[in-house]
């Protein structure tokens, strides 16, 4: 069914839900996993034409995603990773493509505040720019517990 998944990673505890989703769902197609993180402050941004070093805040967001990686690999799954700096939506359609990913595998909040209203969420912008189908699974936080792992929940696919 899928052969290689894209799971954008934001670096919270909403990750959880995605990467044991994603983890099972190669276990079951025998797919390999691509862990990505678009950092996207200002350094981020403008890195390659400014021509500036790895910020802090890439540097750890890049040993997040190598840890995620590594974790997977010493299940027995094959998995890549990536940082990329930029508009994440953006960012996140373009490697699925370059990356020859068939699903993108990602994390949703389930919520709608004023600055998701106005300029509406990644996971919506991924969904309108993304020539694969995209997988979100949402994931909660559990009751009374602040910065609580999110157990996986949810998951719907969309390809529109």
């Amino acid at each position: 069914m899928y052969k290689r998944i894209l799971v954008p990673l934001e670096h919270s505890a909403y990750d959880a839900a995605i990467i044991e989703h994603a983890r099972k769902l190669a276990t079951f197609c025998g797919a390999s996993l691509v862990f990505m993180h678009v950092a996207d402050g200002w350094a981020a941004r403008n890195v390659h034409q400014l021509h500036l070093r790895e910020s802090e805040e890439m540097r750890l967001d890049r040993e997040y995603i190598e840890q995620t990686c590594a974790s997977v690999e010493a299940e027995g799954l094959e998995a890549d990773c990536l940082l990329a700096g930029g508009d994440p939506a953006k960012e996140i359609a373009a490697a699925a493509a370059r990356e020859n990913c068939d699903l993108i595998a990602m994390s949703t909040h389930g919520h709608r505040f004023i600055k998701d209203m106005i300029y509406g969420s990644v996971a919506n912008e991924v969904r309108h720019l993304s020539r694969v189908p995209v997988l979100l699974v949402r994931g909660e936080r559990r009751a009374g517990e602040r910065g609580a792992t999110p157990p996986v929940a949810n998951p719907t696919t969309s390809n529109t």
